[in-house]
């Protein structure tokens, strides 16, 4: 017997067998006579595996399990127009779990080809919007859109970071009214400075006076000579500070100033790609979650 068709009366018993009736009686005897031995035992119109057929069962299952995986594997790559995603994150994001994130994924799933982007607030959202990329790391700011997935990923503790020379250097937390007199430090595109001002000022009620710089190391170095400070969201695992930078939690109303962090990307554009790196940006995310708790934080 040609091995498909051997194949197909396996795939055949199997099922019979999980849902019994006549099919399996007629699916046994052929494959009984194909390989020469009793796989059941039948007594009236009752039946049992004999030995042989629990063991044919149980490797034949998984073998077919195996085939079924190798199928979906198969027809995934085949209706693919293109293994591509393409993943947004903020530009004044530096958590460690996304590159691992990417590292792991990449891993998983190697026909894929990754493209990262980042960019402010808005300017993810507006690459979003117009399927410029698949999936962004991002602060909430407003309420969720039922056009999105919101995978809610971290509720994180927003810290500034301050010159050591600094009158705030010595302290072990700040709070906000402290911060209001030094300048804010906004890593920004120059299209976007006044959208990122309006926010940090109106919504989170940073006040005072602003300074902007295109990323984080420009940014970080305006801290380091002593310019004013600059907020850092601790979504995960923080670069170790620099010997001229403290890291401090910021306090508001006697708590610790919070904010969201998620990913989002299209429901109607949905797929296993997207879902899959989420899911692992969600874990390792945990994972700091747990290191954080046990005293390794990246604010001290």
């Amino acid at each position: 017997m040609a091995a498909p068709e051997f194949q197909r009366k396996i795939c055949k018993f199997c099922n019979a067998y999980r849902h019994g009736g006549i099919l399996l009686k007629w699916l046994s005897q052929a494959l009984e006579k194909e390989l020469g031995i009793e796989l059941i035992h039948r007594q009236n119109r009752r039946f049992t595996l004999t030995a042989a057929g629990e063991y044919f069962y149980a490797h034949s299952k998984g073998i077919l399990e195996q085939t079924e995986e190798l199928i979906r594997g198969v027809r995934r790559l085949g209706t693919d127009q293109e293994l591509h995603l393409r993943i947004g994150y903020p530009r004044s994001y530096s958590g460690l779990e996304l590159h691992q994130a990417v590292f792991e994924f990449s891993g998983l799933y190697p026909e894929v080809s990754i493209s990262i982007v980042n960019g402010t607030h808005e300017e993810l959202y507006e690459l979003l919007r117009q399927e410029k990329v698949d999936v962004i790391l991002n602060d909430q700011r407003r309420a969720f859109s039922e056009t999105y997935v919101n995978k809610e990923l971290i509720q994180c503790v927003c810290c500034a970071e301050v010159s050591v020379h600094s009158s705030l250097g010595k302290r072990e937390f700040v709070t906000m009214e402290e911060l209001r007199r030094l300048p804010c430090i906004l890593i920004s595109s120059k299209e976007q400075q006044s959208e990122e001002q309006e926010y940090y000022q109106n919504t989170l009620d940073f006040g005072g006076s602003y300074l902007f710089a295109e990323n984080l190391e420009e940014g970080r170095l305006l801290v380091a000579s002593n310019r004013g400070f600059l907020p850092v969201e601790q979504a995960g695992t923080l670069p170790a500070e620099r010997p001229s930078i403290r890291r401090l939690p910021i306090y508001k109303d006697g708590k610790p100033f919070l904010r969201n962090y998620c990913m989002f990307w299209k429901k109607d554009r949905s797929n296993y790609y997207m879902e899959e790196f989420a899911e692992i940006l969600h874990w390792l995310l945990e994972k700091s979650i747990g290191r954080m708790s046990g005293g390794n934080c990246g604010c001290n």
